[in-house]
Formats: C-alpha cells, sequence, structure tokens
C-alpha cells in the first residue's frame, strides 16, 4: 500500500493509529497476498495522490473499484487506457456532451479531472476480483468519511456531486454553508434515466466555482 506522502497525510495520520485501521492493514495484506485484489497495491491512495487536499475544488464520491482486470487504478469512475469505457462512465460521458458539448473520448481515464482539483474518491478502496463490494464493512467507509470530514472543514468553497444512494448518505457529514452540493441519481444504466441525464452537474460546478473566484474544470477528456 503506498503511503499518502503529500499535504493529506496531516489530516489523515491519526487514522493509521486507531484500531479499526489496524485491523483494515491487516486484512488488506491478507487479501492481496491470497487472491486477486484490485486496484494495484500502489494504486490504492491515488485519488489522494493526485490531488493534494490544498488543491481539492471538487469530489465526486463512488462506492467501490472496478473489479474486472486492467480497470481499476483509484480513481473513481475511471479505468486505465485500453480498457472499455464502463457503463457508467458511458452515461457520465453522454451528460457531460448534453451539459457541455464536450465530444466523448475513446477512453475512461480521467486523471485529467483528478490534477485539476476533482478528488475521485470511492468510499471503499479495494475489491477482490469479480465480486462487487467485497471489502465493504472491512473499515475503509470509517477512513473515507474521516477524508470527508477533512473536505467539509476546509474554509472554501468546494463542489461535492453525489451520485446514487451511497453517496448521498455522505450528505449528513457536509454542513460547511461555504461548500455546494449537487445530487442525482446514479449514472448506472439502472437509473441514469432517472434524473440523471439532465442534471447538469459539470456547468453547475463550473459556474459555482467562476462565482467563487476560481478556474472552471475543464472537463474535456482527450482521445489517447
Amino acid at each position: 500500500m503506498g503511503m499518502i506522502e503529500n499535504d493529506w497525510l496531516q489530516e489523515l495520520e491519526p487514522e493509521f493509529h486507531k484500531p479499526y485501521y489496524k485491523e483494515l492493514y491487516k486484512f488488506v495484506r491478507a487479501e492481496y497476498s491470497s487472491t486477486q485484489i484490485f486496484p494495484p497495491a500502489d494504486d490504492i491512495f491515488n485519488a489522494f495522490h493526485f490531488t493534494p487536499l490544498s488543491e481539492v475544488k471538487v469530489v465526486i464520491l463512488g462506492q467501490d473499484p472496478y473489479h474486472n482486470v486492467g480497470q481499476a487504478h483509484g480513481l473513481c469512475f475511471s479505468v486505465k487506457p485500453g480498457q472499455d469505457i464502463p457503463p457508467s462512465l458511458v452515461n457520465i460521458y453522454k451528460e457531460l456532451h448534453d451539459d457541455l458539448g464536450c465530444p466523448i473520448p475513446n477512453n475512461g481515464y480521467l486523471t485529467k479531472w483528478a490534477k485539476q482539483g476533482v478528488l475521485m474518491l470511492n468510499t471503499v478502496l479495494t475489491v477482490r476480483a469479480h465480486m462487487a463490494n467485497s471489502h465493504r464493512g472491512k473499515g475503509w467507509e470509517e477512513f473515507t468519511d474521516a477524508a470527508i470530514r477533512a473536505l467539509n472543514k476546509q474554509d472554501r468553497p468546494i463542489v461535492f456531486i453525489l451520485w446514487g444512494s451511497p453517496a448521498q448518505q455522505k450528505k449528513k457529514m457536509l454542513d460547511n454553508p461555504k461548500h455546494l452540493i449537487l445530487e442525482a441519481p446514479h449514472p448506472s444504466p439502472l437509473s441514469a434515466y432517472r434524473g440523471f441525464f439532465g442534471s447538469k452537474p459539470f456547468s453547475k460546478t463550473n459556474t459555482f466555482l467562476e462565482q467563487h473566484g476560481m478556474a472552471a474544470i475543464d472537463w474535456a477528456i482527450e482521445n489517447i
């Protein structure tokens, strides 16, 4: 597990000493040593690596990593280059095209967003191959809740994009009036037509950022 080394460490370091995290660490180490786990161990904390706390302008919350070979690399909804674009991301791209006119790219590699201040955080950071939610309830939720609380107390405006009920359950932790919370159904094919399409999260985010003197996000993902 590649350690967190940037300014997230000050906020999250106390978690590493708590009993739940010590149990989580033992569990995750045993899982990686005995079966196929995603993402690769060095990518577990990539959301924090790519987007330092002081640079976070937008938060997108996911659930757990993709569980098929070669997909997950530590950013929610994003897949490595060369992988097929997953159905939820296909729908995110459709909404992005309808909202801002961005071309639909040939890949699902979203590091461009992360490097502009979009924290792309799953609430569970590891998963067994081909077993969705297999690491749910093992302690990751407590760890990522600590990250959400750290974001909530930041003394600057941040946009929180909550897609689907699991992400929306975190809303109760977001009581800082400086922040904007955008809620919509999950972009999965099962629910996207219930209000995700037409929710315009990308333009709403950019309008809010610009109103508060921050640069808008360039959401367009280039072809590879």
